[in-house]
């Protein structure tokens, strides 16, 4: 695999499209809902450049169940997290997507975390693991990132309190090594973070490296924004490098990750268009607009150009000053529902039950 960040634009555009193409093929063979949507769209599967590939709203994975592979080779599905009541994506997974996102994910990671494996606290609760045939959003996404890390420890019980004991003592006994902590957003901030405060523990992770991804919705409520975030989980948790990322899990392993300039990039096996939410046209860098993922690792499933429900735009390309090439954006937050859902209704009409 190339490495992550080196492709120029002129240099990742035509192997990304090659890429990108076959699968539109694969997959408009292989999935009759995905070939009907492809068919009634009017969309060319063969695209001449990155933005004509066809993609399909992230929505559509709540309202069908789309995959290319036949059922007994799925070994793992994926379920979106919701809140109760509400529909959750499910993504089907065979061997080949399986080891491939895993195997990209640690590629993507590599130039923050080096080759080796780091003594890791995933802070969140074990329970969230508990069937290993399915797994939410956080499950997969604590399983992806576990490989980076040796000595596992989870710092929340069951009922989301925090394990002090257990912390402090796994602190001290990796005092003075490099540690990974990994979590999502809002659970950071509501169990880590203000529990601490809340109880008065003063902890101090050390030389740690965070990796956190997930909605900052919850934050944005509490005036919290990036920086703000970074600067109170130094302060309490003696926290000192934090590394944001964007990802879904419609398309898990594909992942953009914050540079050291606080920048979110693409890696060269995948890429983001930013489009018009009425005409869905793209638009220039420095225009805010939906968020189009195109990744080449989905196969089990069409997931490959997914238009998203987040808004972003891109703030330039090649040129980041942390040194790392392709596009680099940012994320704005949801668009407001009603606005997608035409857009779901048309696809979703165009296929045949």
């Amino acid at each position: 695999m190339t490495i992550p960040y080196h492709l120029t634009k002129a240099e990742k555009a035509p192997l990304l499209l090659e890429k990108l193409n076959g699968l539109t093929n694969l997959h408009f063979e292989k999935s009759p809902q995905y070939r009907s949507m492809i068919e009634k769209g009017g969309f060319q599967i063969t695209a001449s450049q990155l933005e004509k590939v066809p993609f399909i709203p992230v929505q559509l994975f709540k309202l069908m169940d789309l995959v290319s592979v036949p059922k007994e080779e799925v070994i793992k599905v994926l379920t979106s997290s919701g809140t109760t009541g509400q529909q959750v994506s499910k993504i089907y997974l065979d061997k080949e997507t399986s080891i491939a996102q895993t195997k990209t994910l640690v590629e993507v990671m590599k130039p923050l975390l080096g080759g080796k494996r780091l003594p890791m606290i995933i802070l969140d609760t074990k329970s969230v693991l508990k069937d290993r045939k399915s797994f939410s959003a956080r499950g997969a996404g604590i399983l992806g990132f576990s490989n980076f890390g040796r000595k596992h420890f989870y710092a929340l019980n069951d009922d989301m309190s925090l394990d002090i004991e257990g912390l402090e003592n796994y602190l001290e006994e990796y005092k003075g090594q490099r540690i990974l902590l990994f979590g999502f957003t809002f659970m950071i901030w509501q169990y880590v973070y203000k529990e601490s405060l809340k109880k008065g523990y003063k902890l101090d992770f050390g030389d740690s490296i965070l990796i956190h991804g997930g909605g900052w919705k919850k934050l944005e409520d509490e005036a919290v924004d990036a920086s703000t975030f970074n600067q109170l989980l130094h302060d309490q948790l003696g926290i000192r490098e934090v590394h944001n990322y964007y990802g879904m899990v419609e398309q898990v392993g594909s992942i953009f990750v914050e540079c050291s300039e606080g920048h979110l990039h693409t890696p060269s096996y995948a890429d983001v268009i930013i489009r018009d939410s009425l005409t869905f046209e793209p638009l220039q860098n420095g225009k805010q607009g939906l968020i189009q993922v195109l990744s080449e690792l989905p196969k089990s499933y069409p997931g490959h150009s997914l238009l998203t429900e987040d808004l972003g735009m891109i703030l330039g390309e090649d040129d980041c000053p942390c040194g790392w090439k392709g596009k680099y954006f940012n994320v704005a937050g949801r668009i407001p529902k009603a606005e997608l859902r035409g857009c779901s209704d048309t696809f979703q009409g165009g296929v045949e039950s």
